[in-house]
């Protein structure tokens, strides 16, 4: 698994583009994971994420997603619930890629909005590997530098990597 980054740092937006290379798998049997939108949590590390609104697979689909976070705060243990209300923009099932914002939520986001795509090493998706690619656009994060955000989400994506192989080695 090969990843790549790159993330741009200014005082309007903050952007970034991740990469991740899966060798042994095809973008068809890879693209399933990516756009069951609803179903995060079966590949980051997420306590829940379930459809609030909205029609599956369509444009207008809103789903909640939230994490438990533990942490010490001196002599006491503290536990955060993160949550954020994230909404399906658009899904091109032919191109495989769908892009999404994040609405309400306590974490900070403002604006974001994110593209993710898997893409086929050659023309034949059903054979030979792919890369997924999740890229954004968001404005400063409140709490955080443009480092925090480059690692949560650089992260992630090496974490649903993996969980995407495991499954698709299990399915065959």
């Amino acid at each position: 698994m090969n990843l790549g980054a790159m993330g741009e740092e200014s005082k309007a937006k903050w952007e970034g583009k991740f990469i991740v290379e899966l060798a042994e798998n095809s973008a068809e049997q890879v693209w399933p994971y990516i756009e069951d939108f609803c179903n995060i949590h079966k590949l980051i590390p997420l306590n829940i994420c379930y459809k609030l609104e909205g029609m599956q697979g369509q444009p207008g689909l809103i789903r909640y997603c939230a994490n438990t976070i533990k942490g010490d705060d001196a002599d006491t243990e503290t536990t955060i619930m993160n949550w954020a209300k994230e909404k399906l923009l658009s899904i091109d099932h032919v191109q495989r890629c769908l892009s999404y914002e994040i609405g309400e939520n306590n974490m900070g986001f403002k604006s974001y909005v994110a593209t993710m795509k898997v893409v086929a090493f050659n023309e034949d998706a059903e054979v030979g590997g792919c890369k997924i690619e999740w890229g954004f656009v968001s404005d400063p994060v409140e709490g955080w530098i443009l480092q925090d955000l480059n690692s949560f989400i650089h992260s992630n994506l090496q974490v649903m990597a993996k969980n995407i192989e495991a499954a698709c080695s299990e399915a065959t």
